[in-house]
């Protein structure tokens, strides 16, 4: 995932992500410590450059606009929740006891770049 930082470089780091919602509209959502960069930036510039796994054949590029949800809300959330804990072997996006205060992005993909072909 690519943000932008408040002078308008980009920065890229990877995210543990699950995407939920339709194959055609789907919505990633990931979990971040608060205090991370990258939170910093989509509260300034919530534009997003997406990345996904894939290969050569089967790139899988988007854009979207993020959504910051902090503090978590555990009842809300708990589809998003139960989705990265399968995902990730157990991991808890929520628990604040590693990385301090948490919170979660979603992520609408508004616009496919390069788009999976089963798509």
């Amino acid at each position: 995932m690519t943000t932008l930082r408040s002078d308008g470089s980009p920065h890229t780091t990877p995210v543990w992500f699950v995407l939920l919602g339709s194959t055609t509209v789907p919505t990633l959502w990931f979990a971040t410590a608060r205090r991370n960069a990258k939170l910093r930036n989509l509260v300034q510039d919530a534009r997003v450059s997406l990345a996904f796994e894939g290969t050569a054949d089967s790139p899988w590029v988007a854009e979207g606009s993020a959504v910051v949800h902090q503090p978590i809300n555990l009842s809300a959330h708990a589809d998003v929740l139960a989705a990265l804990r399968a995902k990730y072997d157990g991991w808890d996006a929520a628990d604040p006891e590693r990385e301090g205060p948490r919170a979660l992005v979603e992520i609408p993909v508004v616009r496919w770049l390069v788009r999976p072909s089963s798509a």
